[in-house]
């Protein structure tokens, strides 16, 4: 009898060990989910999101020459027709200073508006070229700034006639790039083994080994300058200071996320969203320390791919397919 008492003693310790491991794997779920999916009239995969310094008025870019106006702040769309010669283009970034705004795209295309997108005119780029372009981003009348997917970057200031090399040598082939505020890049390679950063003035990209055996998938740049990484298996790690070679614990938001997260941004200083395969959409609101999942869009049948806030009330979720998500915020914190 007391070994059979042993026995269930033992099984019941086990249990709760295993109830306890279960429910520490899967994070909470948000008690509002603030997105929406906007219906589209394409299913092409949206790249990006820009809006005029009339925050109604917005375009979207994507795959397959995909150009999409809004005039009602994002809920709804209408398709653009350019006639952008037989290639089928991926338009891979759009940006706006008041109503001057530029696009980018691959295999090699650059597009230049002054009212707002009524009219858009394609500006010749050299054949010498590294990469193709592919993030643009506008900085005042008739200036913007332009990397390509080899790390080269460039600025005009007389509206695309001229640039102006910023770094003597690309990189190489990157997986993605990222620009911060202060001008600041970092650069993922293509095979997600190492990273490169670059600030103005540099001369060179300045290579950095990953802190960890896990492939990285995206990196980026916190609202307090420092670095963001996410790799592969789930896992996200901050800089503890600027310093790109000094790192903070490991994080992982959710244990049981077989998907790995693809992007993350900052609405708020405090409120960060990451996204990822399958659906998955995971959230904090005290800067990274705990997380908690949108479980009510882990449904619509999609790669969440990019998260822009265009202000911290406006946002976007892009995926695959003509997937947007559109954040709206709850009733009690607007």
């Amino acid at each position: 009898m007391r070994e059979l008492m042993k026995a269930l003693k033992q099984i019941v310790i086990l249990l709760a060990i295993a109830c306890l491991c279960i429910s520490c794997s899967y994070a909470p779920s948000v008690s509002y989910n603030p997105w929406h999916l906007v219906p589209l009239p394409t299913e092409a995969t949206l790249r990006d999101i820009g809006f005029t310094g009339d925050l109604n008025h917005g375009w979207a870019v994507g795959s397959n020459d995909t150009l999409l106006e809004t005039k009602d702040g994002g809920d709804t769309w209408q398709q653009k027709v350019l006639d952008l010669g037989e290639e089928n283009n991926r338009l891979t970034s759009v940006s706006f200073v008041a109503d001057e705004g530029w696009i980018v795209g691959e295999p090699s295309i650059l597009l230049h508006t002054a009212d707002g997108g009524a009219s858009w005119s394609r500006i010749p780029l050299s054949a010498k070229l590294p990469g193709a372009p592919n993030h643009i981003l506008a900085l005042g009348p008739q200036s913007a700034e332009m990397s390509t997917t080899v790390g080269a970057i460039y600025q005009t200031q007389d509206g695309g006639k001229t640039w102006k090399a910023m770094v003597q040598e690309a990189v190489g082939v990157v997986r993605n790039i990222s620009r911060s505020d202060d001008g600041k890049y970092v650069a993922v390679s293509a095979r997600g083994n190492f990273y490169s950063t670059w600030e103005p003035n540099q001369t060179a990209w300045q290579q950095h080994n990953r802190n960890s055996s896990k492939r990285l998938q995206n990196m980026g740049f916190s609202q307090d300058g420092r670095l963001w990484i996410l790799a592969r298996g789930g896992q996200l790690q901050f800089s503890s200071t600027e310093d790109p070679e000094t790192w903070e614990d490991a994080i992982y938001p959710e244990f049981s996320t077989s998907w790995g997260f693809l992007d993350l941004a900052y609405r708020t200083p405090d409120e960060i969203w990451v996204s990822g395969g399958s659906g998955n959409l995971l959230c904090s609101f005290d800067g990274g320390k705990t997380w908690q999942k949108d479980r009510e869009v882990e449904n619509v049948p999609s790669n969440f791919y990019k998260i822009v806030f265009i202000t911290p009330e406006k946002g976007f979720i892009l995926g695959q397919n003509g997937i947007l998500l559109k954040y709206e915020q709850p009733t009690e914190a607007a």
